[in-house]
C-alpha cells in the first residue's frame, strides 16, 4: 500500500554512505510496485528487476479478476454451468487457494468475487453508493466459495454457479515469491520486494537489515509517520490488509474491499492488521493471504491466529486501539516509544 513505498524510500536513504539499490517501479495489481536490488549494480541487477517485473505484470493480465483474462473466462463459464479447461498454473492456484480456505475458516475466500463486484470494488474507481439490498441477499444465500470448485486434471466445473474467482487478496502474496525466485535464479542475494505494503526480504542492505514502516491506517490517508518500524530479516516477509485503499463513503460510514464472505458486507471491526512471517515456503503468499481472515475475525482472531499458525500479529480495531502478539512486540519500534497497545500471547 501507498504507506509502505513512502516508508521504504524514507528508510533506505537514510543511511549516509552506502550505495544506492538499483530501484525500479512500476503499478501493477492495482498497486505501487517497487522493486530494490542491493549490491548488483549495472546490467545484471536491472535485468533481474526487469525480470521481475514483466513476472509481475504477467500474472497480472492473466488473473485479472473484471478485465478480459484466463480468471474472466473461467468465471464466465461457471456462471454458465460449463466445465472449463483450464491451464496447469491457474489449476494449481485454486487447488492451493481451496486449502487455505479451509484452513482459515472460510474467512479467506477467492470465490467471492461476484460479492466485491456487487459492492462496486471491480474498478479503479468506486462510487460512493450501496448495493441493491434483494441482490445482496440472494448472493449471500448463494454461500460462493471456491470450493465449490471441482477439479478433474486441469478441467475445472461447480455446483454453485454463484462462484466467481478473485485472486486480489492472493495474487500478490503468490508474486512475491516468484520474485524470490527469479532473484535466486540471477544470483541476487540482497533485494527488497514491495507490492503495495507486501513486502518480502532477501539479504540485507548492505551491512544493515532492511527495515520497514507499518502505518497507522488512519494517519496512513494523511501521508503521516509510521506507527511503528521493524527490521525485516532475510526470507521473512510482511503483509498489511487495511480499510483505507479501496473504500467509499455513504452517510459518513464507511465501506471496504474487504468482504466477510459469512454476511457479504465490509468488514466494520478492523481498521488494519499485519502479520509478519518467518522464512518458509511460499511465505510471500502467506503474508498475503493469512492477513485476510485475520481482518474479517474482528475480536476472534487471537485464537484464528493460533489455529492457522500466524503468531507475530499487530492489530489496530475499529475504535484505533492497538493490539501486538508477544511474539511480535519486540520486534517492532513505536512512535511514541510507548503506545497504548495490548499485548497478546
Amino acid at each position: 500500500m501507498r504507506f509502505f513505498a513512502a516508508a521504504l524510500l524514507a528508510l533506505l536513504l537514510a543511511a549516509c554512505g552506502q550505495p544506492a539499490p538499483v530501484a525500479q517501479e512500476s503499478y501493477v495489481f492495482g498497486t505501487r510496485v517497487e522493486v530494490l536490488v542491493w549490491g548488483a549494480r549495472g546490467v545484471a541487477a536491472q535485468n533481474a528487476a526487469d525480470e521481475v517485473l514483466r513476472e509481475f505484470d504477467r500474472l497480472h493480465r492473466t488473473y485479472h479478476a473484471w478485465q478480459p483474462s484466463e480468471l474472466t473466462a473461467l468465471n464466465d463459464a461457471i456462471a454458465a454451468g460449463r466445465p472449463h479447461e483450464v491451464s496447469a498454473e491457474l489449476a494449481e492456484l485454486i487447488i492451493t487457494a481451496q486449502a487455505l480456505t479451509v484452513q482459515s475458516e472460510w474467512l479467506f475466500d477467492p470465490g467471492i468475487g461476484r460479492l466485491v463486484a456487487l459492492w462496486g470494488f471491480h474498478g479503479d474507481e468506486f462510487k460512493p453508493a450501496l448495493p441493491d439490498a434483494a441482490a445482496l441477499a440472494t448472493l449471500v444465500a448463494a454461500k460462493p466459495s471456491i470450493t465449490d470448485l471441482v477439479l478433474e486434471g486441469n478441467r475445472v466445473s461447480s455446483k454453485n454457479p454463484a462462484v466467481a474467482l478473485d485472486f486480489g487478496g492472493y495474487l500478490k502474496g503468490v508474486a512475491l515469491d516468484r520474485a524470490a525466485a527469479i532473484f535466486k535464479t540471477r544470483g541476487i542475494q540482497n533485494a527488497l520486494i514491495n507490492i503495495g505494503g507486501n513486502v518480502l526480504a532477501m539479504g540485507r542492505k548492505g551491512d544493515q537489515p532492511w527495515r520497514v514502516g507499518i502505518q497507522h491506517p488512519r494517519s496512513a490517508e494523511a501521508g503521516g509517520a509510521p506507527l511503528a518500524t521493524l527490521e525485516l530479516h532475510d526470507g521473512e516477509a510482511i503483509g498489511t490488509s487495511g480499510d483505507y485503499q479501496r473504500y467509499f463513503e455513504v452517510d459518513g460510514r464507511r465501506y471496504s474491499h474487504l468482504i466477510d464472505p459469512r454476511t457479504g458486507l465490509p468488514v466494520v471491526g478492523t481498521q488494519a492488521l499485519t502479520v509478519l512471517i518467518p522464512p518458509a515456503a511460499a511465505v510471500g503468499l502467506y503474508s498475503d493471504v493469512l492477513s485476510k481472515p485475520l481482518f474479517v475475525a474482528g475480536e476472534d482472531w487471537p485464537r484464528l491466529a493460533r489455529k492457522i499458525g500466524a503468531g507475530q500479529v499487530l492489530r489496530v480495531d475499529a475504535a484505533g486501539k492497538i493490539a501486538v502478539t508477544a511474539a511480535l512486540r519486540p520486534r517492532l519500534t513505536f512512535a511514541p516509544a510507548n503506545p497504548d497497545l495490548t499485548v497478546v500471547q
